[in-house]
């Protein structure tokens, strides 16, 4: 690749991301339905081979997809709504014993001074106006419920991603072989290499880690609800969200939920149970849900994860949010081709043979 030709793929790519970021509001449905369509052709694939028509199989595979994600919504919007409401209920007694009791043990077993914080404002703050925290999910929904143009537009994007998902799922292999057939030969061979050991990362998270995160959160609320915890969803689900980054819902979980656990039993014993949901879940997550449902396929670092998913939201949005895994797996998948072309070029190896002969 000569000079000219550099200065054309980085003007492309510069172009692509001011458009992206330009559209990004636009852009968000048809990034959704290429998501959910890239995570359901495995399943189209698979019933194709038993002699059912692409359309056929797209059909049935998208019917399944709508009727799972609406009785999910069914089911789980009216726990996580009541889960909210007697969390907004408990914060003024959180504050109560937050002051009366463990502050002052703190104070007495640590030596730590808490006279500069003005808890009190802070508790008649909250005292004062919880009530109406409430109402707030009512409120938004009262004037979504006035505002047409609101109900009109999410409607809306609602029949787009439907309809576009629909579309790509049926065309799926016919558009990837498009693309592949624009390539020009002498890189076709290297760039489908790539594409489809990127496909293979992509693949890995959206497929196999979201399962992982659903898994454990139903792991988790089901544990945390036998032990009694009021608020088991909610920490639950938030614990399974937060799972895609190795170890941080384990870590978000446990806290929230020891916390929660001191204020609604007030027995450091109760900590015991909260420890062994979060152990069994994190066994579980170790030894039979991440290596059956994801592997070693990912290659992405922690740390590059919550950077992907950051640096994305800042520049596009919610577009970015939504392609920010993928397009950081793409780039270590780039990284690694390049790193292992560095060492086989001869800048690498011309240092080896220097030293070899040194010695």
């Amino acid at each position: 690749m000569n000079e000219l030709q550099r200065f054309y793929l980085l003007a492309l790519a510069l172009t692509f991301g001011f458009l992206v970021y330009l559209l990004a509001p636009v852009l968000t449905p048809f990034v959704a339905a290429a998501i959910l369509a890239y995570v359901a052709d495995p399943l189209v694939d698979k019933l194709e081979k038993y002699k059912l028509g692409r359309t056929l199989a797209t059909s049935v595979v998208f019917v399944s997809m709508n009727t799972l994600g609406i009785l999910l919504l069914l089911f789980l919007v009216p726990l996580l709504q009541k889960q909210i409401l007697l969390l907004v209920q408990k914060i003024p007694g959180y504050i109560i014993y937050l002051e009366t009791n463990l502050l002052p043990w703190l104070s007495v077993t640590m030596g730590i001074s808490f006279e500069e914080f003005d808890f009190s404002k802070m508790k008649h703050t909250i005292l004062d106006n919880w009530k109406t925290a409430g109402s707030v999910a009512t409120t938004i929904m009262a004037s979504i419920t006035r505002s047409g143009m609101a109900i009109g537009t999410s409607l809306m994007n609602l029949t787009i991603v439907a309809v576009v998902t629909f579309y790509l799922l049926r065309d799926w292999d016919h558009l990837v072989a498009g693309v592949r057939s624009l390539l020009p030969r002498r890189i076709e061979p290297v760039v489908s290499s790539l594409a489809s050991e990127s496909d293979e990362v992509i693949g890995a998270f959206f497929r196999g880690q979201l399962l992982v995160m659903l898994s454990l959160g139903a792991i988790y609320s089901a544990g945390l609800s036998m032990i009694g915890l009021e608020l088991a969803i909610l920490i639950g689900l938030l614990a399974g969200l937060v799972s895609f980054v190795p170890y941080l819902g384990f870590i978000v979980g446990i806290l929230v939920a020891c916390i929660a656990a001191i204020m609604q039993f007030q027995d450091v014993t109760s900590l015991f149970f909260v420890f062994a949901v979060f152990g069994v879940g994190q066994v579980l997550e170790s030894v039979l849900l991440t290596p059956l449902l994801v592997g070693d396929r990912i290659g992405l670092h922690p740390v590059a994860v919550i950077f992907a998913v950051l640096a994305g939201g800042q520049i596009f949005g919610f577009v970015g949010v939504l392609l920010a895994l993928p397009v950081a797996a793409v780039l270590a998948v780039i990284v690694r081709y390049l790193h292992k072309q560095y060492q086989q070029s001869e800048l690498y190896t011309a240092e080896t043979e220097t030293d070899s002969g040194t010695d």
